[in-house]
């Protein structure tokens, strides 16, 4: 059927665009991470936001929207971006990588002078962002919102699940930093909406799963445009928690030969904030120890992933049933059902959110304070993402495992090291 949707749109006061959570008790902690930089000389850490010359405009929003002092991949990933140089970045889950490339691009195009202009019917973007989820790219354009607020740069976001036409008109009211899902940002492209050569930051968020099976074949499409300049001409931002061997070789392929490899921590590490319980449940047991957990925790808001769309669906009606608030979100909902069922969960309305993996990556919701595998994912990278919904910006939070031998058995080996390290 012909989508017909029209996402709301975002409040524009200046309190809602500035909305944030607190940071939590362990946020100093951040401080203690090893930090690994790999390449040919590398730009000083940075210590506070004020030691970059920044405009006077963007100090004023770093400080509105809470970032009090940087965070390890900020204090590295900021002079990086600012001294021009292609980065792949490494960081838990939860520790400020938005921000850590969003501030120096901004920070750039206020430099040049960069503005919107809604006289183009073709809009010719400095940045692009690109993100696995719709959620997720929404999320990363509202963070977006608040550096910009108050200058002529203009964000957009467009993604798939909502009307095309919609896009391409919040595209062309002007539109520099254009914040896209791969299938929706190649569309718009094939239909003349956007012009490339303008672009001198591509941004790979989630950069593992924007390179792997799932979306390689569309980021090698987006490069090898005619317009879209080489990768030497133009600047190529990397981010992620987790950055598997066979991905960094392939990122290569996207990155200048003198980039720079952050590491925070352990790469691929999970967040050391968040206690992780592993339990040995069969198949035929997990609904009743699921509920034995959601009873003994009560009313805190708690995200279960399952395996697949069906069982999200089910879980969460089995859950109304026994009397627990719940709802669910996968890829075969519509994408107006996404958004309400994440709303739900943001307001506490219903404190059980079912999810497949479609929730895994970088989701920011507050006090998420438990993360319930139900069903373990294929890999340990999934595995590191999903529990870092929660134990986000200094919180603590508490994940639980269910471990079934005869279907979780590859897990086993790479989980020990996850959780030993």
């Amino acid at each position: 059927p012909k989508v017909t949707y029209v996402p709301p749109p975002p409040p524009d006061d200046e309190q809602a665009i500035f909305a944030r959570y607190q940071t939590g008790m362990n946020f100093d902690k951040y401080d203690q991470n090893v930090v690994e930089v790999s390449g040919l000389d590398p730009p000083a850490a940075l210590m506070s936001f004020a030691d970059t010359n920044m405009c006077h405009t963007l100090t004023v929003n770093i400080a509105k929207a809470g970032y009090s002092k940087p965070t390890p991949v900020q204090k590295y990933s900021i002079p990086i971006i600012l001294a021009g140089r292609d980065l792949m970045a490494c960081a838990q889950t939860g520790s400020g990588k938005t921000a850590a490339f969003l501030v120096p691009v901004v920070a750039q195009m206020m430099r040049d002078g960069v503005t919107a202009s809604s006289f183009k019917e073709q809009q010719e973007p400095e940045c692009i962002i690109t993100a696995p989820t719709r959620e997720l790219i929404n999320q990363i354009f509202l963070e977006a919102r608040k550096f910009v607020y108050g200058t002529c740069i203009r964000p957009v976001v467009v993604y798939g699940g909502t009307q095309t036409d919609y896009s391409i008109r919040q595209i062309k009211q002007g539109c520099n930093i254009l914040c896209a899902t791969p299938g929706r940002l190649l569309d718009i492209i094939g239909r003349g909406k956007i012009g490339l050569h303008n672009v001198k930051y591509l941004v790979l968020d989630e950069a593992d799963r924007m390179l792997d099976m799932g979306f390689g074949a569309d980021m090698k499409k987006l490069v090898s445009f005619p317009d879209m300049p080489q990768k030497e001409k133009r600047q190529t931002l990397m981010f992620s928690a987790t950055f598997p061997e066979e991905v960094q070789r392939l990122a290569c392929e996207f990155l200048k030969s003198d980039f720079l490899f952050v590491v925070v921590g352990h790469a691929g590490g999970a967040c050391s904030d968040v206690q992780q319980n592993i339990l040995q449940v069969s198949q035929y047991f997990k609904r009743d120890k699921l509920i034995e957990i959601l009873h003994s925790i009560g009313n805190e808001r708690t995200l279960v992933f399952v395996d697949t769309k069906k069982k999200a669906d089910f879980i969460a009606c089995f859950l109304c049933q026994e009397n627990i608030p719940a709802t669910s979100i996968h890829g075969d909902r519509e994408q107006r059902e996404r958004e309400i069922a994440l709303r739900d969960f943001r307001s506490g309305k219903c404190p059980v959110l079912v999810a497949t993996s479609v929730a895994a990556r970088g989701l920011d919701i507050e006090s998420v304070q438990h993360v319930i595998n139900f069903d373990l994912p294929s890999t340990i990278e999934e595995y590191v993402h999903r529990i870092g919904r929660t134990g986000r910006c200094g919180n603590t939070g508490k994940a639980v495992g269910f471990f079934d031998n005869n279907s979780d058995g590859h897990l086993a080996q790479p989980l020990i090291k996850v959780l030993s390290d």
